[in-house]
């Protein structure tokens, strides 16, 4: 290997790319290169736009990770040269820390070189001048100092703007974190990247309709839709589906504390379509299962095994045709429990059984409902419907504080738990049967109307043949 000369440059904020200093850089080291008869390697210069020293990004996503690597790898001849701004350009990590990463660099051989004041750093130099080591400590000292003291700084003013938000005192742009891919900035806010939150909308109904993430995902690929930069994954869908700024609000953590931002963002759901697209995914299991010939009932993801409460899957059993060009038969396609899939103990009663004749219940009950409601003038199930949502994702929320409780008793021994959570878990318990029972209630309500529906309608279509024909 031949040694080389390499350029780094690191800015935590884009901007600071537009001055002068990158450019005297550059020139710097290829001025050096020439003087000692090295050759820079212009295709390895190295350049973090935007990564903070502070916080280590540099390393852990950056161009100096790449860097150190190499070096680890033995990848980098010795007697190569790294040329930067300036010490604070390679860390502003605590000193200790930025030390080692500079004796790690040292070490393998390679001479580290500051543009700003013509310093140069190897095992020879500081072995001959050990003063050096203490002065480039008292930099890295100085620059994690002034590192710390602008990250105190920034998230008082973080804080301070969010709270001011929620009090409505202010309503400017609040610099934390990464905004929403759908959304692009302008001078007063944001606004929705149409064809992105068309994509969007597509997928939040997809999922709510009982389909994958994964299916979700290969749809909005095959028709070359995402509301992200780049194709939609299951992955990035679930976490989109979860983040408040669906509904507009921006939640930032700063100085210990969790803001919720409402109205930062124009939003790409209502309330009330946030409440029900968190029910849905409280609802474990509740898409349907993977199958060639879905069924019509696992595809609406409305069943459940009344024994375990799992999702009841599709089974066709293709083994029993026996002879070519035979029909699938309504015993060979069945419903199982599919408690097996979710990695839980087996269920108690697996027996599977045929899905023809509820499928056909199912379709004769709705062929004799559909349209009729219209009848009387509206959906009457609506309010009670609402009032479902709200008791599910009740339910769901007093569930996971109920497990995270749990989580810290068991965690405590039994004579170190305090009784104050001891108490709330048995409120949490008393909350979780009283949502079971009104949640019951409420569907059979719901229920109890849709058949009230039909037992009124012969009166309805009677009136309807009775009226005066209109020219």
């Amino acid at each position: 290997m031949t040694a080389l000369v390499y350029s780094y440059s690191r800015f935590s904020d884009p901007r600071q790319a537009e001055g002068q200093s990158l450019e005297r850089q550059r020139n710097y080291a290829a001025e050096w290169a020439a003087k000692n008869g090295l050759q820079l390697d212009e295709s390895l210069t190295m350049q973090d736009e935007g990564l903070s020293a502070y916080h280590q990004r540099h390393i852990t996503s950056g161009a100096l990770g790449v860097f150190l690597a190499a070096v680890e790898d033995r990848r980098i001849a010795p007697g190569s040269v790294l040329v930067v701004e300036g010490l604070d350009r390679l860390s502003r990590a605590e000193p200790m820390v930025a030390q080692a990463q500079l004796a790690s660099i040292v070490s393998a051989g390679i001479t580290v070189v500051t543009a700003s004041d013509g310093q140069a750093y190897s095992r020879e130099i500081l072995k001959r001048e050990p003063m050096k080591l203490i002065y480039s400590l008292l930099v890295m000292i100085r620059a994690h100092e002034e590192s710390d003291t602008k990250s105190v700084r920034v998230t008082s003013s973080i804080v301070s703007l969010c709270k001011g938000w929620v009090d409505g005192t202010y309503k400017g742009f609040v610099r934390q974190g990464k905004d929403p891919q759908w959304l692009q900035e302008t001078a007063t806010g944001f606004q929705h990247i149409p064809d992105r939150v068309d994509a969007l909308r597509e997928a939040v109904a997809l999922y709510k309709a009982g389909h994958s993430g994964q299916s979700i995902s290969k749809r909005l690929v095959d028709s070359k839709q995402s509301p992200l930069n780049l194709p939609l994954s299951a992955t990035h869908l679930y976490k989109i589906l979860k983040n408040p700024n669906l509904v507009g609000t921006k939640t930032v953590e700063a100085g210990g504390q969790e803001f919720a931002l409402e109205g930062y963002y124009p939003p790409v759901l209502t309330v009330d379509e946030w409440a029900d697209l968190k029910s849905v995914g409280g609802d474990r299991g509740r898409r349907g299962a993977k199958s060639t010939i879905p069924h019509v009932i696992t595809g609406l993801g409305i069943t459940y095994c009344g024994y375990c409460g799992k999702a009841m899957s599709g089974q066709h059993l293709f083994g029993k045709i026996k002879v070519r060009g035979d029909k699938l038969k309504d015993g060979y396609r069945r419903l199982l429990c599919a408690s097996r899939q979710y990695g839980d103990s087996p269920c108690p009663y697996p027996t599977s059984r045929s899905v023809a004749p509820i499928e056909r219940a199912i379709m004769s009950y709705c062929s004799d409902i559909i349209n009729l409601r219209a009848l009387y003038g509206g959906d009457r199930a609506a309010p009670l419907r609402k009032q479902l949502t709200e008791q599910r994702t009740r339910q769901t929320e007093v569930s996971t504080q109920s497990e995270r409780l749990m989580e810290i008793m068991l965690a405590a021994s039994s004579s170190e738990t305090p009784a104050m959570f001891v108490r709330r878990a048995q409120e949490l318990e008393a909350e979780k049967l009283s949502l079971q029972r009104s949640i019951a209630h409420t569907e059979a309500q719901i229920s109890s109307l849709a058949r009230n529906d039909v037992d009124g309608v012969q009166a309805k279509w009677a009136s309807l043949v009775l009226a005066p024909i209109q020219n």
